[in-house]
C-alpha cells in the first residue's frame, strides 16, 4: 500500500465483502453461519475504527490542532455505526429475517456514506498531512488489523 487511503480503503472493502456474507446467510435461512459471520464483521469493523481512532485520528489531531473536525463527526458516526451492529445481532437473535434485512440496509448506506467521506476527504488529509510518518503509521494500522483478523478467523 502506497498510502494511509489505499490502506484503510482496502480494510474497507475487506468489512464490506464480509458484511455481504453475512447477509446471504440470514438470506438462506442459516442463523448460526450469519451469527458467526456478523462477528467476524463485527471485530473486523470494530479494529478498523479503533485504528482510526487510537492511531490515525490522534496523529492527524496533533499534526493540524483539528479536534474538533472530521476526526470528531467520523468518532460520532462510529458510534452510530456500533449501534446499527448491536441492532442487526439482535436480528439475528431472534431469527428474524426482515428485521435484519431493514437494519442492514441502514447500515449499508451509513457505511457507504461515512467511507465515502473518509476515502475522498479525510483519508487524502491524513496522506498530506501525516506523510513524514506514514510508514510507521501504516506498519501500527496494519497491526491493529491483522491481530482483529487472526482473533475473527473460524477455526
Amino acid at each position: 500500500m502506497n498510502s494511509l487511503t489505499d490502506l484503510m480503503t482496502h480494510d474497507h472493502r475487506q468489512c464490506d465483502q464480509i458484511f455481504a456474507c453475512a447477509e446471504q446467510h440470514v438470506g438462506q435461512g442459516q442463523w448460526d453461519a450469519a451469527r458467526a459471520t456478523l462477528e467476524r464483521f463485527s471485530s473486523a469493523l470494530n479494529a478498523h475504527f479503533d485504528a482510526e481512532e487510537f492511531i490515525l485520528f490522534p496523529q492527524f489531531e496533533q499534526a493540524t490542532g483539528m479536534t474538533h473536525g472530521p476526526t470528531l463527526v467520523m468518532r460520532e458516526e462510529h458510534r452510530e455505526l456500533r449501534a446499527a451492529l448491536t441492532r442487526l445481532a439482535q436480528a439475528i437473535d431472534a431469527r428474524d429475517a426482515d428485521e435484519y434485512a431493514g437494519e442492514a440496509e441502514t447500515l449499508l448506506i451509513m457505511m457507504q456514506q461515512h467511507n465515502m467521506k473518509e476515502e475522498n476527504i479525510l483519508y487524502p488529509m491524513c496522506d498530506q498531512r501525516l506523510n513524514s510518518q506514514r510508514e510507521a503509521l501504516a506498519a501500527a494500522i496494519g497491526r491493529e488489523l491483522s491481530t482483529a483478523q487472526q482473533q475473527s478467523t473460524p477455526a
